[in-house]
């Protein structure tokens, strides 16, 4: 990982462009200064970390910084828990033998045993099944996995590093989440505060943006004007750091200069007919208490001032469309973002033309060609995980 003017990127800071993670991260803000030093005071040492912080803010790369000051000289192996099946969960961190379920044609390790002698780091923890995270406390008291199809424990020296986006108090109360987990992984805990609440890191970070994606289109550096800095550092950032980069990316593209203007900026949360970015950070400012539902109120006063027609399915599609690319097309995911099942979900995208053609026909053909619904989302989600080896 670059470490460059505390600059934190990835080794490839091009690779998945459209993940919704952060691929930066400075530390100018005292709050990130902080977080900083505490994460290099854990790093030597074999504590779990947790990591609590909103999507968008940089999780990922805290947990790679601390494998980096280790000194472990295994792997780094990022899994995302919310991106699985709960029927492939299990298979996939603790691996399986051949013939141990239908399709396992030979033996597979899991990513537990991928990490060895380095630093497993599991993305919103607070996702993983409650019949999965005894498994979980089992592994890390014993320090052995069982592969699904076997009796034979393995032994694996692996620090865990663990992140979430949720409250995990609240989900223990709640009895979604179990407690001798927590208390497990709540050895040593960081929380990565949003962008809004760092604003000393919006700045440095822009100019990174600026100057990565001024490379990448082949223009001349562009530079901030005045008033660009002013609505920057006013937007409230709901995206956190993926939407300021999203947003630097695009003002590259229709700018028509060396100089950004604030015209130039748009959101990149918001669905079509994107409004400007300084009618948001007016409406933040008005309203410090409740700047998301401001900014909300802003943007439909914009499109009923406009005239909109059919408001009601203008903002019900983009809303649904919107939920769905934040989580990367994976049905489980948007579900939960969205508070609704995943059944619900999916009438939604066939409704409104959202979900791809070929898996509606799938569906909509007779019994001998449809298939299983649990079969086709467990290899749906599969295939969205983001599961990465350094």
């Amino acid at each position: 990982m670059t470490t460059v003017n505390k600059l934190l990127t990835f080794p490839d800071p091009q690779a998945h462009p459209l993940s919704v993670r952060a691929r930066a991260l400075v530390f100018e803000d005292p709050k990130s200064e902080s977080l900083l030093r505490t994460v290099e005071r854990v790093a030597p040492t074999e504590a779990a970390l947790l990591i609590i912080g909103q999507t968008g803010t940089g999780k990922e790369l805290i947990a790679r910084h601390l494998h980096d000051h280790s000194g472990r000289r295994g792997p780094f192996v990022a899994v995302n828990c919310g991106a699985f099946n709960e029927t492939l969960i299990e298979s996939e961190l603790f691996g399986y033998e051949a013939g141990a379920f239908t399709g396992a044609a030979k033996a597979r390790a899991g990513w537990f045993e991928a990490a060895q002698g380095g630093t497993l780091f599991l993305d919103e923890i607070g996702d993983l099944p409650l019949s999965q995270q005894v498994k979980l406390l089992r592994v890390l008291q014993e320090r052995q996995v069982v592969r699904v199809g076997s009796r034979t424990p393995l032994s694996i020296d692996v620090r865990l590093v663990a992140a979430t986006n949720v409250d995990l108090t609240e989900a223990v109360e709640a009895g979604h989440f179990r407690r001798d987990l927590w208390y497990r992984l709540n050895v040593a805990t960081v929380e990565l505060p949003p962008l809004h609440e760092r604003p000393a890191d919006i700045l440095p970070l822009a100019q990174h943006f600026i100057r990565l994606y001024s490379a990448k289109l082949g223009l001349p550096h562009a530079s901030l004007a005045d008033e660009a800095r002013e609505a920057l550092l006013a937007y409230p950032w709901p995206g956190n750091i993926r939407e300021l980069e999203n947003v630097i990316h695009y003002a590259l593209i229709v700018g028509n200069s060396g100089l950004i203007r604030s015209r130039d900026l748009r959101f990149p949360t918001a669905a079509s007919n994107r409004p400007a970015l300084e009618p948001i950070a007016a409406a933040h400012a008005a309203s410090a208490s409740g700047p998301a539902d401001a900014a909300l109120e802003a943007v439909l006063q914009r499109l009923i001032d406009e005239g909109t027609a059919d408001l009601f399915d203008h903002v019900e599609t983009a809303l649904v469309n919107t939920a769905y690319e934040f989580c990367e097309k994976n049905q489980v995911r948007t579900a939960k973002l969205l508070g609704i099942s995943r059944n619900i979900l999916r009438s939604h995208l066939i409704r409104l033309n959202i979900l791809p053609k070929r898996r509606q026909e799938l569906r909509q053909d007779g019994p001998g060609t449809r298939p299983e619904p649990d079969d086709d989302d467990a290899l749906a989600d599969h295939q969205a995980g983001v599961v990465e080896l350094a």
